[in-house]
Formats: C-alpha cells, structure tokens, sequence
C-alpha cells in the first residue's frame, strides 16, 4: 500500500479539511487549548507520557518517561489502567494537531517512529490480549489512528513504507475486532468504542468490499448497541455521565462521518444519540461540567453539546454548547463548520427542570444562568461496574457553585480504595445500622444489589417536588423501607424528608458530603456551608438526633484525590423514624436570617394533632415570606378530612403554603 493510493479519495470523506486553516484558528481563538496540546506533543517527542487531557478516560499526574526503546506493556505500580490508557495513543492526535499548527516535522517523524516501533513490537498474542490488545485498545486505536494520520497526509516523513504498517496493523485491527464480537459486551461502553473504532477504520483505509464490510458490520452492531444502552430518556444504561459521553461521542463521530460519506443511518441511532443529547442538557452544571455520578470526572461537557448542536442544527443545545466552535471539536468538524455554526440560533431551553425516570435521575434547576440552583437526585439501577452505590444520592449546586457533591471514582484498584468511593459513605445517602444496601465484590461487581422504588414527581411554577425509596434494607431483621422526599421552593430552599419505614429498632445515618472548596462549619442542629459564591445553611429539625463532622476524600479525576469534609446526622429509634432538613440556599455574604420551626399537624375533622410518625409540618420565615409545609408519613385524612398546620388547611400527602397568599387549599406536591 503507497501512500498515494491510501490518499487518492477525490473527495472529502473524513474530519480534516484544512489542517493549517484549523490550527491557524486554534492559535488565534484558543491560545490555552493550543498551548496544552503543543506542550503533550512536545513531550511525546521526548518519550515523556502524562494523560491529563479532558477526555483522558484515566488521568495520570507523573510522567513516565522511557531514555531508550519505549516498554508499551509497562506498568507503574498497582494499576494496569496505565497500560490501556497508554495503548490507546490519544497523544496521536496531539502530534497531529501539533504539525497542523506548526508544520514541524518533528511531529510527523515522532509519529511514524512511534507508529512502526509499535507494529513492531506488539504482536496480537494470547498475553497481550490481557494488555495492550484488550479489545477496547483496538476500538480506540481505531479511532486514535485514523485521525492522527490524516494530519500527517503530506509530510515528507510520512512513507510508503510507513503508511503501507499502518494499512496492515489497522486492517488486523478490524478483523480482530469483527472476530472478537461478543453479545455478552453488547450492552457494556466497550461494545460500542469497538465498532465505532471498527467504522473509523473502514471509512479510512481505500475503499473496497472488505471496508464496505467493516463498516456495514459496525453500523449492523452500533444500532442494536444503541437500541440497548440507551434509555428512553436518554441516558446511557451504566448510570455515569462520563461513560455516557465516551458513548455519546462515538455516535458523533459515526452521524458526522456517515452523512459526509453519503452513508444512511438507521433512525434508530439518530433518535437515540439526539436524546443523549438533551440528557446532558439536562444535567449540565451552571459551570457547564457533567456531575461526578458514578465513574466520572468533574469534565466540561460544552465541546460534546457543540458537535450535537452542529448535527442536528440544534438552538436549545447551542444555548448549553460553546457559542463558537471550540479547539476540541474544531478539528473534527471542519473549518467550514465555522460558518454553519454561527448560523444556528440560540434558544433558552423552555424546561428548567427534568424528570429523567428511566434511569432515575432528577434534576431540579432554577434557572439557566451560570449563578442558578440545581438538585440531582437519583433514584436508578445501579448502572453495572461504573455504577456506584448511590440510591437516593442528591447533589447541590448553590448559585452556580457545587454545594454538596458526589465523592467521585479515584481509581479501579480493587480493594478499600476503591470501595471507598463506591459504597453509600460516599454518597449523599441513607444508612440503616452501620450496612450497606449495595455490597461490592470487587471493582466492577456486587455480592448485594437493591431494587428503586421510583416513585411520583411534580414540576410547578413555584414549588417541585419528588420522591423514591428503595429495598435494600428489607433482608434486616425487622426489614426497613427507605424513602427520601425532595419539596423545592424556588428558588433557594429545600426540604428533605427521609422516611424509614420499620417496625424495630434501627440506627440511621444521614451523609452530607461537601465541596471542599469552601468552608464547613457545624451545631448540633445546624450545618453552613461558605463558598467563594454562596452561603448555604442547613437546619436539622428532627428531634433526638446527634450531628458529627468527619474528614472524607473526593476525587475529581482519576488517581486524585483531595479532602473534604462531610457531616453525619444519627438518630437511633425503633418503629417508624423520619430526619426533615430545610436547606436555604443564599448568596455569599447573605446573613439574612431564615426561621425554621417544627409544628404540629391537626385533623380538622376530629380535632386531635396527628403523631409524627403520620404527619409533620414545618414554618419556614425568610426575611420576605413564611411558607407552612405538610408532609403526611401515612394516609391520615378520613374522606371528608382535612389536614391543619398553622391557620394552614388543605387535602393532601404533601402540601405548600404561602401564608401571604393562602392559607386554605394550598399547593398539593403529593396527592
């Protein structure tokens, strides 16, 4: 294979159109990205290997740097992810975009050294199955390869001999990965980089019938992937925005590619990756990162609303994206993208908040600016290995500033330091006698599951509402049913009603894991959290209880971590048990005081005060309203009943008053 054959196309087919144009725009508009990207390909230059780019699946933050021959099975330490984050050769394209923006040679000769010394020294073996040709690696590769070589189209130092290794090395890669099919990987991110790696390289090498096959096999295995993984509401089944977007930037690239190569695509995949697409609209920050929910890191997602808003001339996803074409997407779509980009219009998303139900994700907004209030609860399976142990976890952004936050993934080094961020302890989540509803085995799987229990949700002008529980405590002896109740009254305060349902004695544990980016201080009835953009309080109502403050971890990425602190609000009690914690969510600086009381609930048609283990009701009073809350544990109204609090009378399980404008009626969040 020539290089003039493998180049010979006559049309345009692939990502890059104009490299010079392309890194000519990246010096000028996105000096830093440009910097970061030069920086990495100088130092692959120098066999010098550090993954800290956005997408770098798993981070490292000490070089490994080789003086002689390259070890490309080499591991530091205990963790193999080295070696397949190394094998994947990200840092292809780097050299890539490096030659584009320079045209130094350099880059080129790095890598075809690098390239052919690979070919050379890692055979498809038995072994390296296990390590540099895992079938992820490959899938990858695919990718990584396919687009780092067309930056290189007309070096000097890109042969024939050179691109005649890169033909043979990419069709073995296709053949393996065709080979190496599995339907047990169908519903795993790895079955899904495969075939898109697998497509890559059959829209890339010269077109024939056996590359006509691999991309016909890729699109044929991709729709069934798709049909599987992808929720009804959008989300990617493992229940981690960062696999999500591993997978959601894979069926990118496979629309982009196809549609310029005149390729149908199933409607099936178009409507799928189109719904992905709102799912991280719908639960993109105010500072435009993906929650750190399962495996995943605190990643800015604009790049990939960018590519989506592009593909489906989207104004909603434009809203969320990068208003102009930024450095990572740039180089795939073109520089004549510019234009088309800046074509589109720019809409506010009509909805603020969103009930995710299929994978039990619920997200609370106030608004879309970048100072707004957002609610994450979750109530979803567990999502497979990348799923952890998070069943009514809640995440809190407080203008615009995360508040209370997920502890992250750190590494998958099977062991306490793993589990660590996996198990409920690192969730903001509810324990019931020191033990966990889900139990891990290793890294990747569980001895105990638990079954959610979605339950109902509310959106209105002024107030939201939901709520879910799970099983994973009715295997104890007097079995508890857990459910958490979520009332938001917006903007800034939130009420959270945990309901244990037993009818034994128990020891709960309440877990609130902070941002440690601002300070934590705490009473034993109150928590306040101070931010660089918010103070936020947080008033423990429940009578009985005893509040501690703890040192925890949390990790923003892969092999960091940092730390926090977290507080733990224990009450021991036997029969039915309930916590109820009103958060006020303020600006910096904002002493203004907030007035929370407990009062008791009456039936107006009998005249008694219900027990709190039937109902329960709170007076909140900022400085410019006094909002009453009911919240019924049990069916208490008879069929002419109703409940009173306050001067405040309505019909329902959960009810909010405004006592400025109603005291009878109310607003019904729970019928």
């Amino acid at each position: 294979m020539t290089k003039k054959e493998f180049f010979d196309r006559g049309s345009e087919y692939y990502f890059l159109d104009d490299g010079s144009a392309v890194g000519a725009y990246c010096k000028e508009h996105w000096k830093e990205d440009a910097a970061h990207i030069l920086r990495v390909a100088d130092e692959v230059c120098r066999q010098e290997f550090l993954f800290d780019l956005k997408w770098d699946m798993e981070r490292t933050y000490e070089p490994v740097i080789f003086d002689k021959e390259i070890i490309w099975d080499y591991k530091p330490g205990d963790d193999p992810e080295f070696i397949f984050q190394f094998n994947r050769h990200r840092f292809f394209i780097c050299l890539g975009q490096a030659y584009a923006m320079t045209g130094d040679e350099k880059y080129a000769k790095a890598f075809v050294s690098q390239m052919t010394d690979w070919t050379e020294k890692q055979p498809l073996t038995s072994e390296s199955r296990g390590t540099t040709w895992r079938t992820i690696e490959a899938g990858l590769r695919g990718e990584f390869w396919c687009k780092a070589i067309c930056y290189f189209k007309d070096s000097e130092s890109l042969t024939d001999e050179a691109v005649d290794k890169f033909y043979r090395c990419m069709t073995e890669h296709a053949e393996y990965i065709i080979k190496e099919h599995s339907i047990l990987r169908r519903m795993s991110n790895w079955s899904v980089l495969e075939d898109h790696g697998l497509l890559m390289i059959g829209l890339t090498l010269p077109q024939s019938e056996q590359t006509k096959r691999y991309c016909k096999i890729a699109l044929e295995h991709l729709t069934i992937e798709a049909r599987l993984q992808i929720m009804p509401d959008g989300a990617q089944w493992e229940q981690s925005p960062m696999y999500h977007n591993e997978v959601f930037h894979c069926y990118l690239d496979t629309l982009l590619l196809c549609e310029r190569n005149q390729i149908s695509v199933p409607e099936e995949i178009t409507e799928r990756v189109k719904k992905m697409a709102y799912a991280n609209l719908s639960w993109i920050k105010p500072d435009h990162h993906q929650f750190m929910n399962g495996d995943s890191d605190d990643t800015d997602i604009r790049d990939l609303l960018t590519v989506a808003a592009y593909l489906f001339r989207d104004p909603e996803l434009k809203y969320v994206a990068w208003q102009n074409i930024d450095f990572e997407s740039i180089w795939d779509l073109g520089i004549n993208a510019i234009k088309e980009y800046q074509a589109i219009g720019i809409q506010k998303p009509e909805e603020t908040s969103r009930a995710m139900v299929h994978s039990g994700n619920y997200y609370l907004r106030s608004d879309w600016s970048e100072e707004a209030n957002l609610l994450h609860f979750h109530c979803g399976t567990v999502g497979a290995g990348h799923g952890h142990s998070d069943k009514l976890h809640i995440d809190l952004v407080i203008q615009g500033e995360d508040v209370l936050m997920d502890a992250g993934r750190y590494n998958y080094v099977p062991g306490p330091k793993r589990f660590e961020f996996k198990d409920p302890t690192a969730h903001n989540t509810i324990l019931v006698d020191g033990k966990f509803f889900s139990v891990c085995k290793d890294s990747w799987e569980c001895s105990k599951l638990t079954a959610p229990v979605n339950q109902k949700h509310c959106f209105m002008e002024k107030y939201e509402y939901v709520q879910g529980g799970h099983l994973g405590y009715m295997d104890l002896d007097n079995g508890v049913f857990v459910n958490r109740k979520v009332i938001h009254i917006l903007p800034d305060i939130y009420i959270i009603a945990d309901e244990l349902y037993s009818g034994g004695e128990h020891t709960y544990e309440e877990y609130f894991h902070f941002n440690n980016r601002g300070q934590v201080t705490r009473t034993d009835s109150m928590a306040v959290y101070e931010g660089e953009k918010t103070r936020t309080e947080f008033y423990f109502i429940t009578p009985g209880i005893e509040t501690k403050l703890i040192d925890t971890r949390l990790s923003r990425n892969y092999n960091q971590t940092e730390d926090n602190k977290t507080v733990v609000v224990t009450k021991a009690n036997k029969g039915f048990t309930s916590f109820l914690t009103v958060i006020y969510g303020k600006k910096a600086g904002d002493l203004s005081p907030l007035t929370v009381s407990k009062i008791p609930v009456r039936s107006e048609f009998r005249n008694v005060i219900h027990p709190d283990s039937w109902a329960e009701a709170l007076k909140i009073q900022t400085k410019d309203k006094t909002y009453v809350v009911i919240i019924c544990h049990q069916e208490v109204n008879t069929p002419t009943d109703q409940t009173e609090a306050d001067g405040c009378m309505g019909y329902g399980n959960v009810l909010v008053f405004d006592k400025d404008e109603e005291t009878q009626v109310g607003t019904v969040l729970l019928w």
